[in-house]
């Protein structure tokens, strides 16, 4: 099998780095993340790359070898084995681009012969190849859930690369397998970002709604606006979507319910539809949600029943005592102050940022809330922007 790997960069160039790209190893809400290939050229103007100083890094390089790399995820004080669920190049590269792909299939690899079972999520927009799908189902260990990223955004200032390409290549991945060898991996139509007035018309839902049968599970977001992307917006003359930013993503009510209503309608056969990224990853593998969504009851009222249940019965509610021994792990989080724990969440203080949060969150399979940044009823999670006459 050929192989095409990227460039290694220098030392003195990744010193030169902002200090979040060298930071290789992240937490991230739906999994701790590798980042080790950075660069993209495909050009989203909403890009995560923004907020970290590497928007410009439009070829794909590698900060260290992928051995040193997974030995610092797995050594990492994050890392569980069979538990931490883990990202791939999730913020920094396509991990399906041309050189990119094959660091990923090495990372892969040398989890799964590691005997680990931990849930691994590839997160993509790029073309997919039946080889590469043979590849992933050659591992036994991992639960890895492909996630293609699409939005049926048509301004090419804003997404120059098509959302056709991640449909075909769901479809590809979803159709993979046979009797005999049946498909390990799992799918996810990742919809996403929804944004007002440039993926929002009844046309865009109902195909959308479409697409949903080519999953094993359908997930909607919006958009992140941070000050960082808007800047470029207006530097590019791009129509601002919003009048101002926000440290969550923007969903707001009136088009939650316009999706809702759009697979409601949609035919038999579409996968379900959750508003969560790990709760149909979870669904995906039949598994509960291993963010603890199902405290937040108003997230759970469009899932399954099954799926439903399931959460349910691993629902536990955890001490205060035990989420302080859990932390106690953790120099950083040796400030954490937990004053009020219900069916929902903890509600905790002192933690100097959002990684040991999640940390525990997953550890316990539990919501774990910062009370600096209130998570409102109804839109658990999601921004102010377009809520601001909804009663929290």
């Amino acid at each position: 099998m050929s192989t095409t790997f990227v460039p290694l960069l220098p030392a003195d160039a990744v010193a030169a780095l902002p200090e979040r790209a060298r930071e290789v190893v992240e937490y991230r809400k739906s999994g701790l993340s590798l980042n080790h290939v950075q660069g993209c050229p495909l050009g989203c103007a909403y890009c995560i790359r923004h907020t970290y100083g590497l928007w410009d890094a439009d070829t794909p390089v590698a900060l260290m070898p992928d051995e040193e790399a997974v030995g610092q995820l797995v050594n990492h004080p994050y890392f569980t084995a069979h538990a931490t669920p883990l990202q791939i190049f999730n913020r920094s590269t396509d991990p399906f681009l041309t050189g990119v792909r094959d660091h990923l299939f090495a990372v892969l690899e040398d989890l799964d012969n590691r005997g680990l079972t931990n849930r691994v999520l590839v997160i993509t927009r790029a073309v997919l190849r039946r080889v590469d799908c043979e590849r992933l189902n050659a591992l036994k260990h991992l639960k890895v859930t492909l996630l293609f990223t699409y939005s049926g955004i048509e301004d090419r200032r804003v997404e120059p690369y098509p959302s056709a390409i991640a449909a075909r290549s769901m479809r590809l991945a979803s159709a993979y397998g046979t009797r005999d060898n049946p498909r390990r991996f799992r799918t996810v139509f990742y919809w996403r970002p929804l944004v007002p007035g440039l993926n929002d018309t009844a046309r865009h839902l109902n195909h959308a709604a479409e697409l949903s049968r080519f999953a094993d599970a359908t997930v909607f977001t919006g958009l992140f606006y941070r000050a960082e992307i808007a800047e470029y917006y207006r530097a590019k003359g791009i129509p601002e979507p919003y009048q101002g930013t926000a440290r969550r993503k923007i969903v707001p009510e009136t088009l939650e319910r316009r999706v809702l209503a759009a697979f409601g309608r949609r035919p038999p056969g579409g996968s379900p539809l959750f508003r969560k990224t790990s709760c149909a990853v979870s669904y995906a593998h039949g598994l509960p949600d291993y963010n603890g969504h199902y405290g937040i009851t108003e997230l759970c009222d469009i899932c399954p029943v099954a799926q439903v249940s399931r959460c349910a019965g691993a629902h536990q509610v955890p001490t205060a005592h035990e989420l302080q021994i859990a932390a106690a792990s953790l120099p950083e989080a040796a400030g954490l102050r937990v004053f009020d724990i219900d069916e929902r969440a903890a509600q905790v203080e002192g933690l100097p940022s959002e990684q040991p949060r999640y940390y525990l969150q997953h550890a316990f399979a539990f919501q774990v809330h910062d009370a600096g940044h209130p998570h409102r009823q109804q839109r658990h999670g999601r921004a102010e922007i377009g809520w601001e006459k909804t009663d929290g």
